[in-house]
């Protein structure tokens, strides 16, 4: 089997899911991994998924091009290289943590928080933000469920998202995640 990822993108509306995957599975393909959401009114579908040899990037954008067309969707397929084992690396950790960050939104806090972050050597496994609250006074939202070096104290960790919160005008947390059915 070969590995791809696909990543589709457009207008939301009802029966993407139902034709992206009727697609995928007409040509032989399983969906190993997915996320999809509603970004400002986008739909985003990301996937990883295995597919019959010979399948190439060009055989699966053509397998969903009817899908692309139908909803009007931005499609990229890429091959995920041989060898790469699905169960390694640093994306494939299991997170352990959750950073929580709110605060008044204004430009320049995911980078802020991920800068400190990867600087720190933590891996970002899952990011998801909002803008919450009235209009008049919106809260930023952001959830990051990360990955913790070898060796990476949390107490040393929380410090300085502490002193981060200061410097960009939000609060934050760091906490064990919860276990999850996902």
């Amino acid at each position: 089997m070969a590995r791809f990822t696909v990543a589709a993108v457009g207008a939301d509306r009802p029966g993407i899911v139902a034709a992206v995957s009727a697609a995928l599975v007409g040509a032989g393909c399983n969906l190993e991994d997915s996320s999809m959401t509603i970004l400002g009114g986008q739909f985003a579908i990301l996937l990883v998924l295995t597919a019959p040899v010979p399948a190439t990037e060009a055989s699966i954008t053509g397998a969903l091009d009817a899908a692309a067309r139908e909803f009007d969707l931005a499609v990229s397929v890429r091959a995920v290289p041989a060898g790469t084992d699905a169960d390694a690396g640093p994306g494939a950790v299991s997170a352990g943590w959750t950073v929580a960050v709110y605060g008044a939104d204004h430009p320049g806090i995911v980078h802020a928080v991920a800068r400190l972050l990867a600087d720190a050597g933590v891996n970002i496994v899952d990011l998801n933000t909002r803008v919450i609250g009235p209009a008049t006074a919106p809260v930023y939202a952001m959830t990051l469920d990360v990955a913790l070096p070898p060796g990476l104290d949390p107490a040393s960790l929380a410090a300085d998202l502490e002193v981060l919160s200061g410097e960009i005008g939000v609060d934050t947390s760091l906490h064990a995640s919860q276990a999850d059915i996902l």
